[in-house]
């Protein structure tokens, strides 16, 4: 009778595949990680953290939030998105826009392994061709439209600013829902940019909330705008 091959035999018509020394899997395995959290950052998903109380009630300071890539791919951004953008200049303060302190969390921020800052986090008031204006009845209009803000912090604090713009193609006008403590497109209006932010420079849209786990959930939208029409 022919001895039945063993573990340590060969397999038939081939050589015995050749096992890397753990050290090197190990460091495989770190790149392989490496590289795919890049590509989520890049096309999918990314991390950040409020720094500041603009967006309260919706957003509160150093929660951290989940934003995603993908309902821009085919298609617009749409009014009362709460968008992560790139700073158009100038827009960010000293705690805006706080950097990480040590090297390696700016390279875990780097693959979005950890939660990015530099950026700023507003709600879409106008897109492109939109006449935005402030205020009637202590509300403002989009095409003529009042529109209703539950998610505002203060609504008679709207009043007090006052803009009446056309939103050039491929732009957005941006403000924050805690309308006393907000920078955004209102306050930048006297800027070279008139206070318009490029659509292109959408990082992309809140998606969920991660962080403090008594808040975790999703960034619930908004119909404020269904009555809007088109400009």
């Amino acid at each position: 009778m022919r001895p039945l091959p063993t573990t340590d035999d060969p397999p038939r018509g081939g050589r015995r595949r050749r096992q890397l020394p753990i050290w090197q899997e190990s460091i495989l395995l770190v790149v392989v990680a490496v590289l795919l959290a890049i590509v989520v950052k890049t096309f999918f998903v990314q991390a950040f953290y409020i720094p500041s109380g603009s967006m309260e009630p919706t957003m509160m300071v150093d929660d951290k939030i989940l934003v995603q890539k993908v309902s821009y791919w085919g298609g617009d951004v749409q009014r009362g998105d709460i968008v992560v953008f790139d700073d158009p200049g100038g827009w960010l303060g000293p705690g805006d826009a706080r950097a990480a302190s040590n090297p390696f969390q700016r390279a875990l921020e780097k693959v979005g392994l950890l939660p990015s800052g530099g950026h700023l986090i507003k709600r879409v008031i106008g897109v492109g061709g939109d006449h935005v204006a402030c205020c009637t009845d202590s509300r403002l209009t989009v095409n003529g439209k009042k529109i209703d803000e539950p998610y505002v912090l203060d609504p008679s604090v709207t009043k007090d600013t006052r803009f009446d713009v056309i939103v050039p193609k491929g732009s957005l006008w941006v403000m924050g829902d805690n309308r006393g403590n907000s920078l955004a497109s209102p306050q930048h209006a006297g800027d070279p940019g008139r206070g318009f932010i490029r659509e292109s420079s959408v990082v992309g849209k809140a998606w969920v909330r991660v962080w403090p786990f008594g808040r975790v959930g999703s960034v619930d939208g908004t119909r404020a705008f269904a009555r809007v029409g088109e400009p």
